[in-house]
Protein backbone atom coordinates (compact mmCIF):
# COMPACT_ATOMS: atom_id res chain seq x y z
CA UNK A 1 0.00 0.00 0.00
CA UNK A 2 2.71 2.26 1.61
CA UNK A 3 6.51 2.46 0.15
CA UNK A 4 8.38 0.81 2.51
CA UNK A 5 11.38 3.06 1.79
CA UNK A 6 10.13 6.53 1.98
CA UNK A 7 6.39 6.40 3.27
CA UNK A 8 6.12 7.54 7.23
CA UNK A 9 3.40 4.40 6.95
CA UNK A 10 5.75 2.14 4.86
CA UNK A 11 6.67 -0.15 7.54
CA UNK A 12 2.74 -0.67 9.21
CA UNK A 13 0.95 -3.80 9.48
CA UNK A 14 -2.18 -3.02 6.74
CA UNK A 15 -5.05 -4.74 8.45
CA UNK A 16 -8.87 -5.42 6.72
CA UNK A 17 -11.96 -4.51 8.09
CA UNK A 18 -15.10 -6.22 6.42
CA UNK A 19 -18.12 -3.83 7.23
CA UNK A 20 -21.80 -5.28 8.12
CA UNK A 21 -22.62 -5.33 3.99
CA UNK A 22 -19.83 -7.84 3.35
CA UNK A 23 -17.47 -4.64 1.95
CA UNK A 24 -13.61 -4.97 2.90
CA UNK A 25 -11.68 -2.03 3.99
CA UNK A 26 -8.06 -1.93 4.26
CA UNK A 27 -6.61 0.46 6.64
CA UNK A 28 -2.98 0.54 8.29
CA UNK A 29 -2.38 0.30 11.98
CA UNK A 30 -1.78 3.63 14.12
CA UNK A 31 1.42 5.44 14.16
CA UNK A 32 3.04 6.39 17.03
CA UNK A 33 5.69 9.44 17.00
CA UNK A 34 9.11 8.50 17.38
CA UNK A 35 11.45 10.46 20.22
CA UNK A 36 13.10 13.14 18.77
CA UNK A 37 15.79 13.10 21.35
CA UNK A 38 16.77 9.57 20.23
CA UNK A 39 17.55 10.81 16.43
CA UNK A 40 20.29 11.37 15.29
CA UNK A 41 20.80 14.80 14.16
CA UNK A 42 21.86 15.79 10.89
CA UNK A 43 21.66 19.10 10.59
CA UNK A 44 20.06 21.80 11.87
CA UNK A 45 18.22 24.34 9.09
CA UNK A 46 17.52 27.43 8.71
CA UNK A 47 14.01 28.46 7.33
CA UNK A 48 13.95 31.63 5.12
CA UNK A 49 11.37 33.61 4.65
CA UNK A 50 8.57 32.11 2.12
CA UNK A 51 10.39 28.61 2.44
CA UNK A 52 8.06 25.46 2.81
CA UNK A 53 8.69 22.48 4.78
CA UNK A 54 9.13 20.51 1.26
CA UNK A 55 12.01 22.70 0.16
CA UNK A 56 13.88 22.16 3.45
CA UNK A 57 13.60 18.61 2.68
CA UNK A 58 14.72 18.46 -0.14
CA UNK A 59 17.79 20.88 0.81
CA UNK A 60 18.58 18.95 3.49
CA UNK A 61 18.15 15.47 2.83
CA UNK A 62 17.33 15.40 -1.03
CA UNK A 63 14.18 14.36 -0.83
CA UNK A 64 11.33 17.12 -0.60
CA UNK A 65 8.52 13.82 0.41
CA UNK A 66 10.70 13.10 3.03
CA UNK A 67 9.43 16.81 5.26
CA UNK A 68 7.51 14.41 7.51
CA UNK A 69 10.95 13.64 9.00
CA UNK A 70 11.48 17.01 9.80
CA UNK A 71 8.06 17.56 11.55
CA UNK A 72 8.72 13.88 13.69
CA UNK A 73 12.53 15.46 14.80
CA UNK A 74 10.33 18.85 16.25
CA UNK A 75 7.45 17.23 17.19
CA UNK A 76 5.01 18.91 15.09
CA UNK A 77 1.27 18.54 15.35
CA UNK A 78 0.56 20.80 12.77
CA UNK A 79 4.11 20.76 10.48
CA UNK A 80 3.07 23.87 8.27
CA UNK A 81 3.55 25.95 11.83
CA UNK A 82 7.23 24.69 11.31
CA UNK A 83 7.84 27.20 8.80
CA UNK A 84 5.70 30.13 9.94
CA UNK A 85 9.04 32.03 11.27
CA UNK A 86 11.62 32.88 9.06
CA UNK A 87 14.67 32.19 10.97
CA UNK A 88 13.09 29.24 12.57
CA UNK A 89 15.85 26.71 13.84
CA UNK A 90 14.53 23.42 12.83
CA UNK A 91 16.32 19.47 13.54
CA UNK A 92 16.66 17.55 10.59
CA UNK A 93 17.47 13.86 11.31
CA UNK A 94 19.40 10.98 10.37
CA UNK A 95 16.85 9.06 7.84
CA UNK A 96 16.22 5.76 9.85
CA UNK A 97 15.07 3.10 7.63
Amino acid sequence: MFDPNTSRYGKLTTHVHTTADGTEVPYVERRLLPDPEEATLLAEATVADGERLDQIAGRTLGDSTQWWRIADASRAMAPEELVEEPGEKLRVPVPQP
